[in-house]
């Protein structure tokens, strides 16, 4: 037993001696960064390369510590691989507002965006210091669902609602502006999760065999037509094409993975296929979309038109596979470039390595989400950490996709990367909720046994876990 506690001490101190090696590289990643855009396009290292590199290193230190007091089983990698992504970002914007500002127009976006980390952070500690306990997320089921609800048609208001760039998805109150989808998008993965914890046993009912298919019994279609509707909803009152397709992929997979029916698989696809159709023809914004995605050429000199994609992956192929260097590129031509398309700076200035690198770190953190769902020991916590890794998963699909020519363009923006507060802040709180699952997860099971063997044997497997 006592060699068994004292292996369980090295694995912690490997855990935290890792964790800390990896904040480092972070650290070196975004203060490098910054420093590589001050000498590519002044020619000289930052003047407040000091006071930024130690504010950016004050505010993952301070979660650090939060982390390792308050949910020391954790999984050390999630809060490297954020902060990476988080300072890159930062850096990449600094550039592009460096680019604005020689062309006549002066931004500071890189200074708000730093001001939304800071108000990012300060949540993610928030979070893990309140909520102790993902599980009593649980009792909030169906008023997370309805304040989601709630938030959703917020901007269809009169008064505080705004129509940007086509699609009513923000509101305005006084100076400040925010996106309520950010938020709703966590609170339907709660509402999502305990909602199929209770019917999920219902729902993984077989009705009619089609192709060696079960498909589900008509008396259950009601979530998921409800689901559909409220998507289609979004895409024709708010010309939103990117949450309408995230919260219909969000709810399917979430009840693929409760049920493991792949029937449901089948008839979320149709209804996907069916309400695609519908946007096609019935929906103006929808349709130009499209129009634009297959023939871009046709568009370039037109509004709306094609300008934004075919100029981004012009930009990307000039840069090739280790990119211009930054300063050596034009990114600014791409309108939008410090928000939905700053994957095409990173690939013009970085080249496609970058990209690819970034693309990792993004498969590192769904990764470090479905292993806490796998090893989470209570199902709302499964279906939690799975709906948290699906919102990662199916937004940087979408926001990739629509840069890269591979699916229509849907406006959402790349998460930690992108310009935009109500974003930041929101995934900085959905990685405090994944880091609390996989705390909960990996912690050892309290001893109840009494018995000398049984003790040993518990805690080799609690040390198994925990690796």
């Amino acid at each position: 037993m006592a060699q068994s506690g004292t292996l369980m001490g090295f694995v912690h101190r490997r855990r935290r001696g890792a964790e800390l090696f990896l904040l480092v590289i972070a650290l070196v990643v975004g203060i490098g960064a910054y420093a590589a855009v001050g000498i590519g396009v002044e020619g000289k290292v930052p003047a407040d390369i000091v006071g930024y590199g130690g504010g950016l290193a004050a505010l993952v230190i301070a979660a650090h510590v939060v982390v390792r007091l308050v949910a020391p089983y954790a999984d050390p990698v999630l809060l490297p691989v954020v902060a990476a992504l988080n300072g890159l970002g930062l850096a990449v914007i600094h550039r592009l507002d460096l680019a604005y500002e020689a062309s006549g127009i002066k931004h500071d976006y890189a200074q708000q965006q730093l001001i939304w980390m800071t108000v990012g952070v300060v949540l993610f500690i928030g979070t893990l210091l309140l909520l102790r306990d993902h599980r009593v997320l649980q009792r909030f089921t169906y008023t997370s669902g309805l304040v989601a609800i709630g938030l959703l048609l917020l901007p269809m208001l009169p008064g505080i609602g705004r129509t940007i760039n086509g699609a009513r998805i923000w509101i305005h109150l006084g100076p400040f502006s925010f996106q309520p989808g950010e938020v709703a998008k966590v609170l339907l993965v709660v509402a999502f999760a305990g909602y199929l914890v209770l019917h999920r046993d219902a729902l993984a009912l077989a009705g009619r065999r089609v192709v060696f298919v079960d498909l589900p019994r008509g008396r259950d279609l009601g979530p998921i037509l409800g689901m559909w509707l409220v998507s289609l909803g979004i895409l024709v009152f708010q010309s939103d094409l990117g949450s309408s397709l995230l919260f219909f992929g969000l709810f399917l997979v979430t009840l693929y993975v409760a049920t493991e029916r792949p029937g449901w698989l089948v008839v979320g696809g149709l209804l996907f296929l069916a309400g695609a159709t519908l946007a096609y023809r019935l929906v103006p914004h929808v349709g130009q979309r499209v129009d634009v995605w297959l023939h871009p050429f046709n568009y370039y000199d037109k509004n709306p038109g094609s300008f934004q994609p075919v100029e981004a992956q012009f930009g990307m192929g000039w840069g090739g596979l280790i990119g211009r260097g930054f300063g050596n590129g034009s990114p600014e031509r791409v309108p939008y470039a410090n928000s939905d398309f700053i994957l095409s700076s990173i690939g013009e200035e970085l080249g496609l390595t970058a990209v690819i690198a970034v693309i990792l770190l993004y498969g590192l953190v769904v990764e470090r989400a479905l292993r806490a769902a796998l090893i989470s020991r209570d199902p709302f916590g499964k279906l939690l950490a799975t709906g948290l890794a699906a919102i990662f998963t199916l937004q940087v699909f979408v926001v990739i996709g629509g840069v890269t020519g591979l699916i229509p363009l849907t406006g959402l923006t790349t998460p930690f990367l992108s310009y935009g507060g109500s974003s930041l802040v929101a995934n900085w709180v959905i990685i405090a909720l994944l880091i609390r699952i996989s705390d909960q997860a990996r912690r050892p099971v309290p001893d109840l046994s009494g018995e000398d063997d049984t003790d040993a044997d518990l805690e080799s497997t609690q040390v198994v876990r925990m690796t």
